[in-house]
């Protein structure tokens, strides 16, 4: 009797063991779609079974780059439009940007004097040979961006850091006389290097404490279009090694990032062995910043690279992307996942360049770079306007570009586009601190990331750009589990930290 009771105990317990086991092998996932097929962020919970299959697999101890934050930029565009609109719609744009319920956007950017989306040309510094800025004033500012930032932040429970770029000087400043062009005159370097400090003060006393800045908006420049002022990388690594460094550490304001080039990535190679030839060069540089418009196909990957391995403790951020060059598409959803978005080299760009600028589907752009900036050493992406009207403005100079909130202010009417969508699948679920992490996959077609967030909880985005849905298997350490993606679909999958 005594060996039976024995024998059944055993039976038991090695029964209970073998099902704890097995139900252990089942990762809990969260699964959150964005779909050609009409999917907005939703959650989905059932899956069809397609017989394309891939295979994913997690590493979360092999970590990579450290996350910044992702969001986008308050211009005076932007700002004005929201002026524009009901005190309901307002509220609600901005929410859906930063309330912990949407985007909650942690790295944002806004210009320093006028850029090409604002409504006029203005500078900070109007007085002609003011060198001591005795006369500057962000006036400008305080009826529209400085609002748009402090509702901003009201809106934000975890809170978000901001960065500012010049596009230009006042042209007095300037070798040209001119808002367009030109460069900084020798004289003017220690006034522009106080024009950060003061700009930086004074927004402070406004309730709004500046994270850094880049040095110079497109500091190639342009000579006939909207407000700009050209460096050489030796001459902006001169500018922040002898005076904007030196400055902003004298007026107890070192701790301010100063992030340099801030333009496109095919010329990222010279301008990273400029900012760190030597240890003098590179004390002040806390990073670099790129844009996307040498091609907003094309990643770029080995110049990221590059830039990291160069300098693999400083910051790597995309600070500005937009479809540029097209009028926005209203209420069209499908639109969006199209291959008919130009960009601005689809009609001028060099012969040997014209693959570097297809006609594109906006969604897929967005989705493409942020996943391959990602798992090439890039910690923070961040988007452009972050709301523009039903012309792709207000521009003074007709500079029209899509933003993924598009308003009617005659009407009161609001379109989140699946850019906005696409944003928030990586914005609200990466947040800062998140540790990327290696990851491999058996089927190129789908583009993933991963990272680790500092609660522990794993993400996951994945995107599908065939038109044939996908079933994965993921797996992450002895667990794993099976779902599907749709055609044409953005996923962010969610793991708890308790659940692996």
């Amino acid at each position: 009797m005594n060996n039976f009771k024995h024998i059944n105990i055993a039976f038991v317990v090695a029964f209970l063991v073998m099902s704890c086991s097995t139900e252990n092998k089942t990762l809990d996932i969260e699964v959150f779609e964005t779909s050609l097929a009409g999917n907005k962020l939703s959650k989905v919970t059932t899956f069809q079974k397609p017989t394309s299959k891939v295979t994913l697999k997690l590493y979360p101890e092999h970590t990579l780059q450290t996350i910044t934050g992702f969001g986008g930029a308050f211009t005076e565009a932007s700002a004005h439009l929201l002026n524009s609109m009901s005190k309901k719609n307002r509220n609600a744009i901005i929410d859906a940007y930063f309330g912990k319920e949407g985007a909650n956007y942690s790295l944002t950017r806004t210009h320093m004097n006028s850029c090409d989306f604002s409504l006029s040309n203005y500078s900070y510094t109007p007085v002609a040979g003011d060198t001591t800025l005795e006369h500057f004033t962000i006036d400008e500012d305080k009826n529209d961006v400085i609002p748009f930032i402090k509702d901003a932040m009201a809106a934000s429970t975890d809170g978000f850091k901001i960065f500012a770029s010049p596009w230009t000087a006042a042209p007095w400043m300037k070798d040209n006389n001119n808002w367009v062009g030109g460069k900084l005159l020798p004289e003017y370097y220690e006034t522009w290097a106080l024009f950060f400090s003061k700009y930086a003060e004074a927004y402070k006393a406004e309730g709004i404490d500046i994270w850094g800045f880049t040095v110079e908006n497109e500091p190639l420049g342009n000579g006939n279009n909207w407000e700009s002022m050209h460096y050489t990388p030796e001459e902006m690594t001169n500018f922040v090694q002898n005076y904007l460094g030196p400055k902003l550490e004298a007026d107890g304001k070192g701790h301010l990032k100063i992030l340099g080039y801030d333009q496109n990535r095919e010329h990222l190679k010279q301008w990273i062995d400029a900012q760190y030839r030597d240890e003098a060069s590179t004390r002040y540089f806390d990073g670099t910043a790129i844009h996307w418009y040498a091609s907003t196909f094309e990643i770029f990957p080995e110049e990221l690279q590059y830039a990291h391995h160069k300098a693999p403790n400083k910051y790597l951020i995309q600070t500005e992307a937009c479809v540029d060059s097209q009028v926005p598409v209203w209420e069209d959803d499908a639109w969006y996942w199209k291959k008919e978005a130009t960009d601005w080299g689809w009609d001028w760009a060099p012969e040997k360049d014209k693959h570097l600028h297809p006609k594109y589907a906006p969604v897929n752009r967005y989705a493409r770079d942020i996943i391959g900036c990602l798992n090439n050493w890039v910690d923070g992406w961040v988007d452009w306007n972050m709301v523009l009207d039903t012309k792709g403005g207000p521009n003074w100079f007709k500079n029209w570009c899509i933003a993924p909130v598009i308003v009617n202010p005659e009407t009161d009417e609001v379109y989140f586009t699946p850019l906005y969508y696409t944003m928030v699948h990586f914005s609200k679920y990466i947040r800062p601190q998140a540790m990327v992490i290696k990851l491999d996959t058996t089927d190129t077609e789908i583009m993933a990331t991963a990272a680790v967030n500092p609660d522990g909880s794993t993400v996951i985005v994945l995107f599908n750009e065939t038109k044939t849905p996908k079933t994965i298997n993921l797996s992450l350490r002895k667990k794993q589990t099976e779902f599907s993606i749709d055609a044409k679909a953005i996923q962010t999958i969610v793991i708890q930290k308790d659940t692996y």
